[in-house]
Formats: structure tokens, C-alpha cells, sequence
């Protein structure tokens, strides 16, 4: 992604403090953590670089780290004090990344929440092609 000024976007104004009525739990040099303005349950969290990244791939290694640290800290944190059956952590990229810019949700998990991880509308038939898939994937990941 090119540069991008921090005032246009909404994932840098909450990332860096900007936004007003933020409910900022942590942050650090390289991340801030949020409460979700639309929670799926108490306690669900978004962790926002301050540097602008849109994809997970784009971040620095250190940013990454950090990233990935501070979800662990917050899934502690959140089980603690929620007493959840699971946590969720993920995040949408590309042209599911509502927010434009990097966030990764943490979200406290109970046993018939109705959270899920749905089914694809279509038939694709990737099923029957895994070891075809298997085999593409590791020839990239060993060449590059």
C-alpha cells in the first residue's frame, strides 16, 4: 500500500488515539487495543498498529510480534475475567478489511453464542483437491 495520511484513515485515528470516545484498554510504541463499538460479547477487543498497515502481510516483523504478544496478553486477560468456554482471534484482509486498515479482533467465546464460522454459499469443489492444494502451497513456501 502506498502512504497514507493518518487523518483519512479511521484505523490510524483509533490506533494513535485520535478518535474521540475511544475505549482504549492497551498500547504500546507499536500497538493500541480497543473495546469493539459493536461488541460480540464483554471484553471483545481490537488490536490497531499505529503505522498504517491494510494486510497482516505488509506488517514489519516487529509490529507482527507485537501483534501477536499482545493477543496472547489479552486472551489471559479475557479468560480471567470472563470466564469464556474459547477465544476467537481473527481478522479479514483485502477487500473484507472493513476497517482498511490492519485490526485483529479478540473476541470471548461461550458454548451457543451463535458465532460461526459459516459455510461458502457455492459448491467449489476444493474438497477434492487437497493434496493438489498441498502440493502448490509447499513448492511457493519452499521456493520463496
Amino acid at each position: 500500500m502506498g502512504k497514507i495520511n493518518k487523518m483519512e484513515c479511521l484505523g490510524c485515528r483509533i490506533a494513535n488515539g485520535v478518535e474521540p470516545n475511544l475505549h482504549i484498554i492497551w498500547e504500546t510504541e507499536l500497538v493500541t487495543c480497543v473495546l469493539d463499538i459493536a461488541p460480540f460479547h464483554e471484553g471483545h477487543t481490537l488490536i490497531l498498529p499505529k503505522k498504517h498497515y491494510w494486510d497482516a502481510e505488509e506488517m514489519d516483523d516487529e509490529t507482527a510480534h507485537a501483534v501477536m504478544d499482545t493477543s496472547i496478553r489479552l486472551s489471559k486477560v479475557l479468560k480471567q475475567l470472563f470466564h469464556p468456554d474459547g477465544i476467537t482471534m481473527c481478522q479479514n484482509g483485502g477487500v473484507f478489511n472493513d476497517l482498511t486498515h490492519y485490526h485483529m479482533h479478540i473476541i470471548p467465546r461461550f458454548k451457543g453464542d451463535g458465532f460461526s464460522w459459516s459455510e461458502p454459499l457455492f459448491p467449489h469443489g476444493a474438497e477434492k483437491h487437497l493434496s493438489e492444494t498441498r502440493d502448490q502451497i509447499a513448492k511457493v513456501l519452499a521456493t520463496g
